[in-house]
């Protein structure tokens, strides 16, 4: 079997498992955040937090609890880094230092996961697992409350009231988060990923090409169940530098296609519950089916690019090879390439910087986009829903009507905060690179010159203002400037966004709805998908070609 079709077999089987748990996941969703019983085990929790689940809330609210509960995360995890040299379990890890503790803290409360630091030589396994590990499930359940909060908003009318946070914070942690990942964890053990609290081991005897000698140190950890909600809350934090290319996280081919799953189910069944809260599971499916094509599209062209050379090496090689695991070859890797790019995942599974130069341009475009096809838990259905309102307003340019969106007048107020959404992460990724690029100093940490060296520090900054995490290789982000200004990039990235979101929503629930007329435009038609699609790509070429044109694609036409 050539690589060729062994990729395309891979990428059959994915879609294939995401089309089975499309339905009963997305309903299933659907269910947690609209039924009116609570667990007992959720009891516990509201009465221990002193939150009346049962309260409704109106947007500042709303927001207030989501600001507050991540500052809180954000003090917590900075203090436990800070005091790890004295923890039990640190593995005789020293603490680490001020600006590395700040941006690790932000990394991952905002879903973004960035590392900056060497997993395995730095963070013992406290930090790991009662600090990293419980961000990883609180921070996907905070942006799946979001997007729930600005469902509700089209749902609902007359009223300005878009559900209680804490509440829907619990239920995504306990009945889709821990249950799912649990289960993931035990499948990825059987597979050969390790789950202990092992010290450090000393391994020696390693052919260096010439003789057997040397060592290497080896720790162990819980790699396993952190591997699990790392890929299911699309979060990207890796135990070891290696992130999920190492083979105690990612040990098979079957364990990439697996965390491949992982990262999409989620994202992907959003649509179905948006279209089940909503009462049309046309509209879902019309989302589903703009998020695929996009997804889909990038997959195929990434597999070209790594695929199809007119260098001689590389034609030789049949592929371009190098920065890859042979052991997932050029298909596994490109779609996980393009999989965790098109979400906030971040994770990776191979160097994005020893990708051919259009490979590593496609892989910074699907942050480009918004991080929308499918997006990260939560933050993927409200930025493509975003997008939506954009794109029925465009429409109703053109034919001279006043747009509407789901029997919601999309009006002057929606569109402002619509538009200033779209905006903060271009102004977010373009102004902290020229900043980079125009100081002295910051230019020291790229290892390479020219093209590529601008799309590291480009790179780096798309992938923090739009909290994917993952990172291009090459630059030297370890520095008082780089963790200092990603942090900020992944702070504003996260939290400006949610609040237009946010009022948004309670925008949107105050409205009475509008009935349809012969001159509405048909959003759950092929026709709307196309043109979301367009409006997706238009806006984003728009904002960012110039910056393309300066890295990647000089680098690609070039070689």
């Amino acid at each position: 079997m050539g690589p060729v079709t062994a990729a395309v077999l891979q990428l059959v089987a994915l879609i294939g498992a995401l089309a089975l748990c499309y339905i009963p996941f997305g309903n299933y969703m659907a269910k947690v955040y609209t039924s009116d019983k609570h667990w007992r085990v959720e009891k516990w929790i509201y009465k221990g937090i002193g939150a009346n689940p049962d309260t409704e809330m109106r947007w500042p609210a709303y927001l207030r609890g989501v600001l507050a509960f991540s500052l809180i995360g954000v003090l917590f995890l900075y203090l436990l880094q800070r005091i790890q040299g004295i923890l039990p379990g640190s593995l005789n890890f020293s603490s680490v230092n001020p600006a590395q503790s700040f941006n690790t803290a932000v990394s991952f409360v905002t879903n973004t996961n960035w590392q900056s630091y060497y997993g395995e030589q730095t963070m013992g396994h406290v930090v790991q697992t009662a600090g990293l590990a419980v961000q990883n499930f609180v921070s996907a359940a905070v942006g799946i409350a979001v997007a729930v909060a600005l469902v509700r908003g089209f749902a609902r009318s007359r009223t300005g009231e878009i559900g209680n946070f804490w509440s829907d914070l619990v239920r995504g942690v306990i009945r889709i988060l821990v249950p799912f990942a649990a289960v993931a964890a035990v499948v990825l053990v059987a597979c050969g990923a390790i789950q202990n609290f092992s010290g450090i081991h000393e391994v020696g005897q390693f052919f260096n090409g010439h003789s057997m000698g040397g060592s290497q140190q080896w720790n162990g950890g819980a790699v396993a169940s952190q591997e699990a909600i790392k890929e299911l809350g699309t979060n990207g934090g890796g135990y070891f530098n290696a992130n999920s290319a190492h083979p105690f996280e990612n040990p098979t081919p079957f364990t990439n296609l697996f965390e491949i799953f992982l990262i999409l189910l989620i994202p992907f069944a959003l649509t179905r519950t948006f279209g089940v809260m909503v009462g049309s599971v046309k509209q879902g499916y019309a989302i589903l089916a703009t998020m695929f094509t996009i997804w889909l599209g990038f997959v195929a062209l990434m597999m070209w690019t790594e695929f199809a050379h007119h260098e001689g090496a590389l034609q030789l090689a049949g592929g371009a090879y190098e920065g890859k695991e042979v052991r997932f070859g050029i298909g596994g890797s490109s779609i996980f390439a393009v999989s965790t790019t098109l979400t906030s995942t971040g994770a990776v599974d191979s160097f994005h910087s020893s990708f051919t130069g259009l490979g590593g341009g496609i892989t910074m475009l699907s942050m480009m986009l918004g991080e929308i096809a499918p997006g990260g838990t939560g933050s993927g259905l409200y930025g493509i829903l975003i997008m939506a309102i954009i794109a029925v307003f465009i429409a109703g340019l053109m034919v001279g009507r006043t747009p509407e969106y789901l029997g919601k007048k999309i009006g002057a107020r929606e569109i402002k905060l619509s538009a200033i959404y779209i905006l903060i992460t271009p102004a977010l990724a373009l102004v902290f690179t020229a900043a980079s690029m125009a100081l002295p100093t910051p230019p020291h940490s790229m290892l390479n010159p020219g093209a590529h060296g601008f799309s590291e520090v480009l790179y780096a900054f798309t992938s923090a203002a739009n909290n994917n995490g993952s990172a291009f290789a090459g630059l030297n982000a370890n520095t008082d400037w780089y963790n200092t200004m990603t942090g900020l990039a992944m702070l504003f990235g996260r939290f400006l966004p949610m609040v237009f979101v946010l009022a948004l929503a309670g925008s949107l629930a105050e409205q009475k709805p509008v009935p349809a007329t012969a001159g509405t435009l048909r959003t759950e038609k092929p026709l709307f998908t196309g043109l979301l699609v367009g409006a997706i790509l238009i806006i984003t070429g728009l904002t960012y070609f110039p910056a393309l044109a300066l890295g990647p694609l000089a680098e690609g036409l070039a070689s």
